[in-house]
C-alpha cells in the first residue's frame, strides 16, 4: 500500500514537470517559406530508429529487445494507418538493390542528432545561438549529399522518425518521490521523446520538424502508439485541412475512457 502510494505521488510530480516543460519549449519548425501544399510531392518514410528500455534507479538507460521489437510493430501499424491523411503519396522506404541500408541507417542517426540540436539550441529559447535568434531563421540539414542516394530517388522528401522511450522502474520512481524531500536533488522517472522531420531530398535541408522530449502514448501497446504517431505527426505540412481520420483516431475520439 505504502509502495502504491509513492508510485501515486511520483506520478503527480512527473505531470507537473511535463506541463512547466511544455510551457517553456516550442516544439514544431519549418523553414522559413516552405510550404507543401497536398498532392505535389512523393515523400518516402524512412524506418523509423526506435529504441525502448528502461531505466534503473540510478538512472542508467538498459535497452529492452521485447519492448523495442514491440514498439517496432505497433508504430509502424500507426504510421501505416496514418500515412492516408498525410495529403501527399507517401512510400516506404526501400533499398532494392542498392546496397545503401547501412548508409542510411547513418543518416537517420544523424537525423536524431541534428533534431536534438533543433530543440536544446533553437527550440528551447533560453538556449538560442545567436544565429538562430530570429524567428524567421530554420537553418539545418543533414548535407546534401543524400541526394546521391539510389534508393531515394523519385522522392521528393523523406520522412525520418526517430522514438525514445525508457520507462522508469519501480525503484526509479520510489526515488524520484524520496528526493522530493531533499532540495536541490531533483529526480526524474522515464524519458519519452520523439522527433518527425521532412527532409529535402534535392538539398538536405530539415524543411519541417516536430520534436519533444515529454511525449505520450505508451509505444508497447497498439492504443499508446496510435497516440504517439499521431503526436509526431501533429502539424504535419501538405495536411488537407480536413484530412480522413483514422481508425485509431476514430476509436480515441469515440471512447472517452482511453484517458487520451
Amino acid at each position: 500500500m505504502k509502495i502504491t502510494w509513492l508510485l501515486r505521488a511520483a506520478c503527480a510530480v512527473a505531470i507537473a514537470a511535463t506541463g512547466m516543460s511544455a510551457a517553456a519549449q516550442e516544439k514544431t519548425g519549418n523553414k522559413p517559406g516552405f510550404a507543401l501544399a497536398p498532392g505535389t510531392a512523393r515523400i518516402v518514410l524512412m524506418r523509423p530508429t526506435i529504441w525502448v528500455g528502461e531505466q534503473s534507479t540510478g538512472g542508467m538507460a538498459e535497452p529492452n529487445a521485447d519492448w523495442t521489437m514491440q514498439a517496432r510493430e505497433t508504430i509502424a501499424r500507426a504510421l501505416a494507418d496514418a500515412q492516408a491523411g498525410l495529403g501527399n503519396v507517401v512510400i516506404s522506404y526501400d533499398e532494392g538493390s542498392s546496397g545503401e541500408g547501412a548508409l542510411v541507417s547513418e543518416y537517420s542517426q544523424l537525423f536524431g542528432a541534428v533534431a536534438e540540436s533543433v530543440i536544446e539550441y533553437q527550440f528551447f529559447s533560453g538556449n538560442r545561438l545567436p544565429t538562430k535568434k530570429r524567428k524567421d531563421s530554420f537553418d539545418w540539414g543533414v548535407g546534401g549529399d543524400i541526394a546521391r542516394l539510389k534508393s531515394l530517388e523519385g522522392g521528393d522528401y523523406a520522412l525520418f522518425i526517430n522514438v525514445h522511450d525508457e520507462y522508469g522502474s519501480t525503484g526509479r520512481k520510489i526515488l524520484q518521490v524520496v528526493s522530493l524531500f531533499a532540495p536541490g536533488a531533483a529526480v526524474t522517472s522515464g524519458v519519452h521523446k520523439g522527433h518527425a522531420g521532412l527532409v529535402d531530398l534535392k538539398t538536405g535541408e530539415l524543411v519541417w520538424l516536430n520534436a519533444d522530449q515529454q511525449m505520450g502514448g505508451d509505444v508497447r501497446t497498439a492504443e499508446g502508439a496510435a497516440k504517439r504517431v499521431r503526436q509526431l505527426l501533429e502539424g504535419f505540412p501538405g495536411r488537407p485541412a480536413e484530412a480522413p481520420a483514422t481508425a485509431a483516431t476514430a476509436t480515441a475520439t469515440a471512447s472517452p475512457t482511453t484517458g487520451e
